[in-house]
């Protein structure tokens, strides 16, 4: 075998502690006094601070930073699980910085704690049992989900936030410092305080995002509909779907107000 044909080798810390049986791409960088346990399988690129603890049936895919400290895949903290195998599973190009901690999930729904990617997750964030993350969130400092919470694309969660289990948050949401969710955040929307009020739609996020301004335009008419016109859900509901059909950017807020479970921040 010549030299450029040998397996690339994980640098893993002489001090780290890695299962044999865990499953590291050639290039995947382990820090010193690390833990990676059996059941774990890391991408290529990732990078694995000191001090991290990788537990549990958990997969992580390419190009991920984990700072030290990170606590990823532990069980749940629900008194009703049993020991069961469920898992964290994690995309590609993820940031969590120093003290993030991801449980896995419970039986009780999928057994999967999801998160995508492109995701860039402060510091001493919690994301409990169940939650279902998508792509390209910002989670600021001392945020935490509660079991069960599903955030979706885009979405920027102000530091100290705090989200009651089994809420939604829609995409392009954006909140304030020390928000409190007790309910669905829908999509588009700003929200702040203890409890969550709405504030508008995060049209500087929209206009960051290449949206249009007939689209934005749109999208404020929808949010008027929703929160100012005195209508009742359902007739606003009845509004919106009209509005879709002439700019399909509102579309996605009558989708998250069908979903919708807890009742909705207003």
């Amino acid at each position: 075998m010549t030299r450029q044909d040998t397996p690339v080798q994980p640098r893993i810390h002489p001090t780290a502690l890695v299962d044999p049986a865990a499953r590291l791409a050639g290039d995947v960088q382990v820090g010193a006094y690390s833990i990676v346990g059996p059941h774990v399988t890391v991408g290529e690129g990732s990078i694995i601070g000191p001090h991290v603890v990788l537990t549990g049936h958990t997969t992580i895919g390419r190009n991920n930073r984990i700072f030290q400290f990170g606590s990823i895949g532990e069980q749940p903290q629900d008194k009703k699980y049993a020991g069961e195998p469920t898992r964290v599973e994690i995309g590609d190009g993820n940031t969590f910085r120093e003290y993030c901690t991801i449980n896995s999930g419970t039986v009780q729904d999928g057994g999967v704690t999801r998160i995508g990617s492109h995701n860039w997750v402060m510091a001493y964030v919690h994301i409990a049992h169940d939650c279902v993350v998508g792509d390209h969130t910002v989670f600021a400092n001392c945020t935490n989900l509660a079991g069960h919470v599903h955030i979706d694309d885009w979405a920027i969660l102000g530091g100290y936030t705090g989200v009651h289990q089994f809420c939604k948050v829609g995409a392009h949401c954006m909140t304030a410092v020390g928000t409190v969710l007790l309910q669905d955040l829908p999509t588009y929307v700003l929200a702040g305080g203890n409890t969550a009020q709405a504030h508008g739609i995060n049209s500087e996020g929209l206009k960051r995002r290449g949206f249009s301004v007939e689209a934005i335009a749109g999208i404020k008419r929808a949010y008027k509909t929703l929160y100012r016109n005195g209508l009742t859900l359902e007739q606003a509901k009845a509004e919106l779907a009209a509005q879709a059909e002439a700019v399909v950017e509102v579309r996605p807020l009558c989708d998250f107000l069908e979903r919708s479970t807890r009742g909705i921040v207003r």
